[in-house]
């Protein structure tokens, strides 16, 4: 653990971020790729409160192998859904108030959940998230990279069932928005509770992630690459820079 905590930030406040307001994003879609997703389900967890929940009608057809892992149908996205833009405006608006609130945002896997969701406002003319907040970036923890931080030789699936049977964390519905979302922050606020070292500002953890992202896909794309010349991985964290074109 200790060759990743990097130097503390000047002026930050000092409550470490598990023991402050924090809210937990989750979304399904329709594919893997961040630039053509589309949002099917999402769920907004905030302890003390009834989840908030979504469910939009993509606007295209949800692949098979898509809905064989979220349960959800094109055909009933199409009858019980709302307006993908509807659905995409709601999210960014809740999730910005709670940035706004100082609430820490817990994202499983965050580059791809919120660039899912950047790319699905620009694709309906709608202000991003980071547009909301006037050009800032929340303050993100992401379980993920955590735990590759600070377990990095640790064997076995890094995934949110696998991070939660490690850590002890009752997760049920696997692939359910409200309960992926409620599973990422319990692990998160249990590796904090076992690596006193990540128990430091919400600003402080954040910058840490980005360092620890990046490092993870350098040596990822190093290993790949003795096989794949070509292979590369994004370090983009938490959220991959738009190039332009959604489709």
């Amino acid at each position: 653990m200790s060759d990743f905590v990097q130097p503390h930030l000047g002026g930050v406040a000092s409550a470490p971020w598990h023991t402050g307001c924090l809210a937990s994003y989750d979304c399904e879609t329709t594919g893997v790729d961040v630039d053509t997703a589309r949002i099917v389900t999402a769920a907004l967890v905030v302890p003390g409160r009834e989840p908030v929940l979504w469910l939009a009608d993509p606007g295209i057809d949800i692949p098979d192998e898509a809905a064989a892992v979220h349960g959800v149908s094109t055909e009933h996205a199409r009858e019980h859904g709302q307006p993908a833009a509807l659905v995409i405006d709601d999210i960014c608006e809740r999730l910005a108030d709670e940035v706004a609130t100082r609430s820490v945002l817990i994202i499983m896997n965050a580059p791809y959940d919120l660039t899912v969701l950047d790319r699905e406002c620009r694709r309906h003319d709608l202000p991003t998230l980071v547009d909301r907040l006037e050009g800032q970036e929340p303050h993100v923890v992401d379980p993920l990279v955590l735990d590759r931080a600070a377990d990095k030789w640790r064997k076995g699936s890094r995934k949110l069932d696998a991070l939660a049977a490690h850590y002890g964390v009752k997760f049920d519905r696997a692939h359910a928005a409200d309960a992926d979302a409620q599973a990422a922050l319990d692990v998160a606020v249990r590796i904090a509770e076992k690596f006193t070292e990540l128990q430091v500002p919400a600003a402080q953890l954040h910058a840490w992630q980005v360092v620890w992202h990046a490092r993870w896909a350098a040596s990822f794309e190093e290993y790949l690459r003795r096989k794949d010349p070509t292979a590369a991985i994004d370090r983009s964290w938490p959220v991959v820079p738009y190039a332009g074109g959604v489709s």
